[in-house]
């Protein structure tokens, strides 16, 4: 059930070429739509605690420069989910292609403690990369640990 009366303080609002061709993306990921509006078409997601809003591109919008696809250089999402394997197989069966298969990677959080997680890269029609993470716990520190992130 969505709690209608929470709000991120952060919500990123992503522009996209077409909220018909996005939609089926994120709701394969596993997002629902707490709302939708026309004029233009936007959308405001859920998954969890997690909120995203897409907007379709339009004549005054708040772009800072040409949009060039693919979208969101520089940029990742990181969305904790409660099951990488599942999403990574229902994107695969919906046709999408991951930009990296689920994978288990380990980050120093102290001097002996690193927190692990189970990551999968994807990108979204315009190009946008999310990362989503199903959490691992913690564990003593390792000799190798991945600080990329």
């Amino acid at each position: 059930m969505i709690n209608t009366d929470y709000w991120n303080p952060l919500v990123p609002e992503l522009t996209v070429r077409s909220v018909a061709e996005s939609l089926p993306f994120y709701t394969t990921v596993g997002f629902t739509v707490r709302f939708r509006r026309s004029d233009p078409e936007f959308v405001y997601l859920e998954l969890g605690q997690a909120q995203v809003m897409l907007e379709e591109e339009h004549i005054g919008g708040w772009h800072t420069a040409e949009l060039t696809r693919p979208l969101g250089h520089g940029v990742n999402f990181q969305i904790e989910v409660a099951d990488v394997t599942a999403i990574a197989a229902a994107l695969r069966a919906a046709g999408y292609t991951l930009f990296r298969e689920p994978k288990a990677s380990w980050y120093a959080v102290g001097p002996d403690r690193e927190e692990g997680q189970l990551e999968l890269l994807v990108q979204d029609p315009e190009g946008y990369l999310l990362r989503l993470v199903e959490v691992l716990g913690a564990r003593p520190r390792q000799e190798t640990t991945n600080d990329d992130a």
